[in-house]
């Protein structure tokens, strides 16, 4: 017990001690041993380099998990040294609510399949980004925090070190310049040259640990280089997921939304007696009068749309026709377009010359 009160005792003495030295440093009352300008370059860059570090892994944890409470859980879960749950990402969840409604709704049916087709793709889309968040934590923010953790911990313990080393050496400096008697300038000098052995050896173990920040750099930019591959990848992934979707639904377009103004694609509708702006809508033979036997089973008559129905659009972008219903547009090019009774109304009729077909309203500008 007496040992420990004295080693406390003791430990506080010297706390005070340079406490009140480092204060009458920065007062300028007491000389101060200076590092050389290299020693300080290595400080500062090493600062640098811890502090952007922890900026980077902080900026890369929220791009990876956006949820602030996400972030919190798994970092209590990693100081509790615990594995972190399995967690569904906003992709996957997302693709099983729409195959979850498609059962529901009707599988069968044209919103039921294409429901199942979309959620099945944004679970690819919602595996892709697990994978690309699991890559990046292995291969790029644990190099991160390990050197946080880790060698900046080693960096910090020796620096402080350092520190009392040097506070050390100034005051056996001032002790030895405030001795009078022979006997007691000697015991000075040689608790300096202790002091200053000491200060010395500490420097050397303290720019070692600083150069290798060097090595630092090294390592993390291989883990950078890493973190664009996965990211390339990722996106990749997704650009490939989502174009084959847009192909898989442009593929079904006319199984899903039967035409309401084209007869059947097979059938060459008439260019002789039709107006120009005419739209072709199939009529069911009971309301179309007598069948001809030498036609289809299905007869089809022209319509044309009310005078006031029809209007000039300009044409914001380009657009593809994915079928012969459709009309193909150039942007800036004008053409009239009006609305038939049955069409969605994403959809417009419209005609530039003799060619007209299905046009999407979000690529128009309409003008009257």
């Amino acid at each position: 017990m007496d040992f420990n009160v004295k080693k406390l005792a003791s430990d506080a003495g010297v706390f005070f001690t340079r406490a009140v030295q480092f204060t009458e440093e920065k007062l300028g009352q007491a000389e101060k041993t200076e590092l050389d300008a290299h020693f300080e370059n290595l400080l500062s860059r090493a600062d640098s380099t811890k502090n952007w570090t922890e900026k980077i892994l902080r900026q890369t944890e929220v791009l990876l998990q956006p949820n602030p409470s996400a972030r919190i859980e798994e970092f209590l879960y990693e100081k509790l040294d615990r594995k972190i749950p399995s967690r569904i990402t906003n992709g996957e969840l997302l693709g099983q609510y729409m195959i979850d409604a498609a059962s529901e709704f009707g599988p069968g049916t044209p919103y039921g399949s294409t429901l199942i087709k979309v959620g099945e793709a944004q679970r690819r889309l919602g595996a892709a980004d697990r994978d690309f968040i699991q890559s990046s934590m292995i291969n790029f923010l644990t190099p991160l925090r390990n050197f946080l953790e880790g060698d900046w911990k080693t960096i910090s313990k020796e620096r402080r070190l350092l520190e009392n080393r040097r506070l050390d050496l100034d005051a056996s400096k001032a002790r030895l310049k405030k001795a009078k008697a022979a006997e007691a300038k000697a015991a000075a000098e040689q608790e300096l040259r202790l002091a200053q052995t000491e200060f010395d050896r500490q420097a050397e173990v303290t720019r070692l640990l600083l150069e290798g920040i060097s090595s630092t750099h090294t390592n993390h930019l291989r883990c950078l280089h890493e973190f664009v591959e996965a990211q390339a990848t990722y996106y990749a992934q997704c650009y490939q997921y989502t174009l084959d979707l847009q192909k898989l639904l442009g593929s079904s377009n006319g199984e899903m939304f039967p035409s309401a103004f084209v007869g059947n694609a097979n059938t060459q509708a008439p260019t002789s007696s039709a107006s120009p702006s005419a739209a072709t809508i199939p009529v069911v033979p009971a309301l179309a009068g007598p069948c001809n036997p030498s036609t289809s089973s299905v007869a089809f008559t022209e319509v044309s749309p009310p005078s006031s129905g029809t209007r000039k659009a300009r044409v914001l972008y380009d657009y593809d026709a994915a079928d012969s219903n459709e009309l193909s547009l150039l942007a800036d090019e004008l053409i009239t377009v009006y609305s038939l009774p049955g069409m969605d109304s994403d959809w417009l009729m419209g005609e530039k010359g003799n060619k007209k077909g299905k046009v999407p309203v979000t690529y128009l500008e309409l003008l009257n």
